[in-house]
């Protein structure tokens, strides 16, 4: 019986010890969670100019080895303008007045014309990009925020989600692409620059700039810039407003940033 037994015994022993073995060697596979945020941008500030503190700034752009400066006035007193400012002094080199019934807002230059929105006044004035003489005005439904171009056609916003890209002779309405991110619609778009096939843009109250892809309107990089008040003009920083100016040359690849009433703007490279 003895002998019946033992290998019976033997083969229950050396199954159970081949199942503990199996087990202390699986290995539990976890998935990484991916993240469906888009990723962040770094950038360096490579240099520091002064920014008149006067300027309410809605629209910023860089031709010609100046400043192409719109600014709003918020209490309707006749100091919106649109001015070519001097980068090293941050002075005026040429500079018109708007009527105190309008608020300056985002500007452009295409095909050597200045194209200047206004926020609530339904206008968009038009003038020779060397004299700043008035050529034409076209009118528009809603408010006018920030302005670019692509090299062909306007493109525009008026606070929400949508940049509404425009006919440059007509101003008709010939696309319109909604910003998004992982979260939805991005609201609250504003300053707008187009830098190499993307589009950068200020987003109204908070101190960032998202990269957006004008084709989907994808979210596809966010710089955050806050603390930069706080950093580099803190006695100044309870007199100033939000950030808002994207300027971008092509030429020497920099960008500049600055905000309404800041004493400063800053030369970055992401």
């Amino acid at each position: 019986m003895k002998k019946i037994l033992l290998p019976f015994l033997s083969a229950v022993v050396l199954a159970a010890c081949g199942n503990d073995n199996s087990q202390s060697q699986s290995t539990e596979i976890t998935t990484p969670a991916v993240s469906n945020e888009p990723p962040t941008l770094s950038y360096t500030v490579t240099n520091i100019y002064p920014h008149q503190t006067s300027a309410f700034t809605e629209g910023l752009e860089w031709h010609d080895g100046k400043l192409l400066e719109s600014t709003g006035s918020p209490d309707y007193s006749g100091s919106s303008k649109l001015a070519y400012v001097d980068l090293k002094t941050g002075n005026d080199i040429k500079k018109i007045n708007l009527d105190k019934k309008y608020f300056g807002e985002g500007t452009t230059l295409l095909n050597g014309k200045i194209y200047q929105l206004t926020y609530k006044e339904q206008k968009c004035f038009v003038y020779d990009a060397k004299t700043f003489a008035k050529q034409k005005e076209f009118d528009y439904d809603g408010e006018g925020w920030g302005l670019t171009n692509n090299g062909k056609q306007l493109i525009m916003n008026n606070g929400g989600d949508k940049l509404y890209f425009r006919d440059p002779e007509t101003f008709a309405v010939k696309n319109i692409v909604s910003v998004t991110d992982n979260s939805g619609p991005v609201p609250m778009i504003n300053e707008l620059e187009w830098v190499n096939g993307e589009i950068y843009s200020n987003i109204w109250q908070k101190d960032i700039i998202v990269k957006i892809n004008p084709e989907t309107g994808k979210v596809i990089g966010i710089a955050d810039f806050s603390g930069m008040k706080e950093k580099y003009f803190p006695e100044l920083a309870a007199n100033t407003d939000v950030l808002n100016g994207i300027a971008y040359d092509s030429t020497a690849k920099r960008f500049f940033i600055t905000g309404k009433n800041w004493p400063k703007l800053f030369e970055v490279k992401f």
